[in-house]
């Protein structure tokens, strides 16, 4: 029964280990935008480095515990591609920015995580230093997940779902899921709690995706339509109203009606011709 439970263990690992590899290679159209402007504009360093400092404490984590290898090679993969996305948005974002995502960093990775490794390194011990990396891991997760509430409400405020990708939702569920039933599989909860929490949100951002996105297609379809200008429309009753034209009043207006039309397309002619051409069309309307 161990070993059944150590294959599915390994299976959800793999799975979790897949899906949030594409979750961390997600933000690269924002940074293929960043390089085709040559600025980030309109874009901000905050949720890198959060995720950077997220990825540090769960491998610290990890090397507490035993049985936690996929634990590890995925976030050393999502510090590596944190490190960069940071240091791309250090090279293009302006002096101010560059100053503000220093500060973070040094706050958050540098002050936090050193703080954390320190504190628990020298005044805890062997499983109970393990319990509080843990616990530590697990409110911050749970900061982590709640963090897309902010989006959701502007997703509610604006009515559009311009900033909330719907992969980008659909996978970060999926990963909940399977790093859900591999912290379960592991009886460590640590691991599985916080990512309750990440599959409830998912599954409300996609069901706001939905709500919102076709409100948006209407939205758009009713701004491509043509706007009427200066045409009458003709009501049935209206029609009633209206006098029935006779055979020659019919004939006289397609008469003017061609002459409109081809005076228009005299604009090249000198002015005697044109004079000749406009009388000889009158002529043959008066005829």
């Amino acid at each position: 029964m161990a070993g059944f439970s150590d294959h599915w263990t390994f299976a959800f690992g793999v799975l979790g280990n897949i899906i949030s590899f594409f979750v961390f290679l997600s933000p690269l159209p924002t940074f293929y935008n960043i390089y085709k402007k040559k600025s980030t504009e309109g874009y901000q360093s905050i949720p890198y480095a959060v995720a950077l400092f997220s990825a540090m404490l769960w491998i610290y984590y990890a090397f507490l515990k035993t049985n936690t290898t996929l634990l590890v090679t995925i976030n050393t993969f999502g510090c590596f591609i944190e490190t960069l996305y940071v240091g791309f948005y250090l090279f293009y974002a302006p002096k101010k920015a560059r100053v503000q995502t220093i500060k973070l960093l040094l706050l958050l990775v540098v002050g936090g995580f050193g703080a954390i490794v320190l504190v628990t390194q020298f005044l805890f011990k062997g499983a109970i230093r393990a319990q509080i990396v843990g616990w530590i891991c697990l409110v911050f997760s749970l900061c982590v997940f709640v963090a897309p509430l902010c989006i959701v409400r502007q997703v509610i405020k604006t009515k559009s779902v311009e900033y909330m990708p719907f992969l980008l939702s659909v996978f970060l569920t999926l990963s909940a899921v399977m790093w859900f039933f591999y912290g379960l599989l592991l009886k460590d909860f640590n691991i599985a709690i916080p990512n309750v929490l990440g599959f409830i949100f998912g599954i409300l951002q996609m069901i706001l995706y939905v709500m919102y996105n076709k409100k948006e297609e209407v939205v758009i379809k009713e701004q491509n339509l043509p706007e009427l200008k200066d045409h009458v429309i003709i009501s049935e009753d209206n029609k009633k109203k209206l006098p029935e034209l006779r055979e020659e009043q019919i004939i006289n207006i397609m008469k003017l009606a061609s002459l409109v039309y081809s005076e228009k397309n005299y604009g090249n002619l000198t002015e005697d011709a044109k004079n000749d051409k406009v009388v000889s069309k009158l002529q043959t309307v008066e005829a």
